[in-house]
């Protein structure tokens, strides 16, 4: 059997391989590391659309001659999705009460909501919420819909509108051991969530420049790879998520002040250095 991937021959051996299922997992393990995702396969040239796979999956590699696959990046997967949920909003919040229902159960059964739920969980969740009216209004909902599309379509221009933020909470962390200190516990949580919500970004960021090919391992990170820098940032937050619970004041203030701040500005510093071909374009401080 003959692979082609994007009508180009693949250099793919095929070893214990019986059927096509077997081969469609090996490429998809395959192109994981890349940040594609398959759009659909042609087998002997007839089209199978990846809603059909499961049909075609025990059919043995001997009884087909070609194999097409067919991928695009990541990104335009998550852009449409996105796209249908906003236009499916759209004609939500238009709907008449009792049609508002049938809308949502079609959305829910919609390749673009199952991309969501295994790709962009927290924003198939938040539209369960506010597709049963349980949630945010549609009016929140697509404001946040319409922050991950920029980010999807231009990350680079994301990130440069990000860094008087940047700079806003890490002066908040800095001061925040002396807001709990002194009393100023709603200033304090304000500062938690202006964090939060400013690292939640960056890390998307992050994760769709590794889509087009960044590699964590050449870029490096206050003198850590960036895929190390990013597991202890990680760490860290739970630390601090875990302080905060336990109302233990000092040891917030200190995560918040000598960890959390410095090591946001070195995130984001580092993530300014990589240019539109995923690669960094000077050694990141």
């Amino acid at each position: 059997m003959n692979i082609f991937i994007n009508e180009k021959p693949a250099d793919i051996s095929l070893d214990t391989e019986k059927n096509i299922g077997e081969v469609i997992s090996g490429i998809e393990r395959w192109l994981s590391s890349s940040g594609s995702r398959i759009r659909k396969i042609s087998l002997d040239n007839k089209d199978i659309s990846v809603e059909a796979l499961g049909g075609v999956f025990n059919i043995p590699i001997n009884d087909i001659e070609k194999l097409d696959v067919f991928v695009d990046p990541w990104r335009e997967f998550a852009a449409e999705a996105l796209e249908d949920l906003y236009k499916t909003c759209m004609v939500y919040d238009k709907a008449a009460f009792d049609e508002r229902k049938k809308t949502f159960a079609e959305w829910e059964k919609s390749p673009s909501a199952r991309f969501l739920m295994s790709d962009i969980p927290d924003i198939f969740h938040l539209a369960k919420k506010t597709l049963s009216g349980e949630g945010l209004s549609t009016g929140d909902f697509t404001a946040l819909i319409e922050e991950r599309l920029r980010e999807l379509a231009n990350p680079w221009k994301e990130l440069d509108k990000s860094t008087a933020g940047i700079e806003l909470v890490a002066g908040r962390l800095e001061e925040l051991p002396l807001d709990m200190q002194t009393g100023k516990d709603q200033r304090a949580a304000e500062t938690i969530q202006l964090f939060s919500g400013i690292g939640e970004k960056l890390f998307r960021i992050f994760f769709i420049f590794k889509s087009e090919g960044l590699s964590p391992d050449d870029l490096t990170i206050d003198g850590l790879s960036a895929k190390i820098f990013v597991e202890d940032f990680s760490s860290t937050l739970k630390e601090l998520s875990s302080a905060y619970e336990n109302k233990d004041t000092v040891l917030v203030g200190d995560i918040a002040e000598y960890e959390l701040a410095p090591r946001l500005v070195k995130l984001f510093s580092a993530m300014k250095t990589i240019d539109k071909s995923g690669a960094a374009v000077q050694p990141a401080p």
